[in-house]
């Protein structure tokens, strides 16, 4: 193991014992929503994970490394930290380096648990090529490590706020699959269904795992797109987060907002603009993909 990489306890027990063991990122909790909901998040996303019968391991960096796996304390100090970074690929080695608190993207999550020895990774949304990046070049680091990282990463779609048509065209010319549970279309984030095919149809755990061995065994490098759709009951209209989502976008344009700043200010706009609506789909969406994240993680144990 990497003298960078701290396994937790619990995390380290598992591991050595063979048991499923499910990444999770931390700038959904630093960076993605607000307190304290995102602290009650964090904690009901790695109940559900043991209750389906894996370990998760949150992952972040801490005073100088990289830990896998953290306790209540350290999830609270993320939950309330105003200034912990927010962390791609190109960051994790300053963060490292100078001992700064930082929160892990998709990107750094997906190195962190490979380093770790960990093959599935939950998240919300992946990022994707954000709108006009035809012409801005603004792409998420996200696409270009499920190219070269093998990880699973269970998610529901990409973000409503992205190119979603850009984004999987991205991911195909990269050789990224995606895998779609319980639809034919890819998922978009508030809305269960983009409009998008996604590459393959696997509802069944273990068929997703038999996939994602025949991948790696091919020696095709990079993770896999598993798309999970946000539940009905919890989803958003489609029109309505359509609509909102371009009135907030339209105020980033006008307020020179960009780069990295502009996931969490579309998200915490749109969550204003639906009186706290999308807050509730997010929270729910990312609890669905705990349940299919941890299934994946035991069939491929299996």
């Amino acid at each position: 193991m990497n003298e960078l990489i701290q396994l937790s306890p619990e995390v380290a027990a598992a591991r050595e014992q063979g048991r499923p063991v499910v990444a999770l990122e931390s700038t959904i909790i630093a960076h993605g929503m607000p307190w304290p909901q995102n602290l009650e998040m964090a904690r009901q996303v790695e109940d559900i994970i043991r209750i389906e019968g894996a370990v998760p391991a949150t992952i972040a960096v801490m005073d100088g490394r990289i830990r896998v796996g953290l306790a209540d304390a350290e999830l609270q100090q993320l939950a309330q930290a105003p200034d912990a970074l927010k962390l791609s690929r190109r960051d994790l080695p300053y963060a490292v380096a100078t001992g700064r608190l930082g929160a892990t993207t998709v990107a750094a999550t997906m190195i962190c648990a490979h380093l770790a020895g960990i093959e599935v990774f939950v998240t919300g949304g992946i990022g994707g090529v954000h709108r006009g990046g035809a012409e801005s070049f603004d792409i998420s680091a996200d696409l270009q490590e499920l190219a070269r990282t093998p990880v699973a990463v269970v998610c529901a779609g990409a973000k409503s706020i992205l190119d979603l048509p850009l984004t999987l065209e991205y991911l195909e010319t990269h050789g990224v699959p995606v895998l779609s549970i319980g639809q034919d279309n890819f998922a978009a984030f508030f809305t269960p269904d983009s409009g998008l095919k996604a590459d393959f149809r696997m509802d069944d755990a273990a068929e997703q795992a038999r996939f994602i061995r025949a991948k790696w065994a091919l020696g095709l490098d990079g993770g896999v797109v598993v798309s999970n759709p946000v539940p009905a009951a919890a989803a958003m209209p489609r029109e309505e987060i359509d609509a909102i989502t371009a009135q907030a976008l339209a105020e980033a344009d006008a307020q020179g907002i960009a780069g990295k700043a502009i996931t969490p200010f579309l998200l915490g706009r749109i969550k204003a603009l639906t009186g706290g609506r999308s807050l509730a789909t997010n929270i729910a969406l990312v609890k669905h993909n705990a349940v299919a994240g941890a299934r994946l993680a035991r069939a491929l144990q299996g």
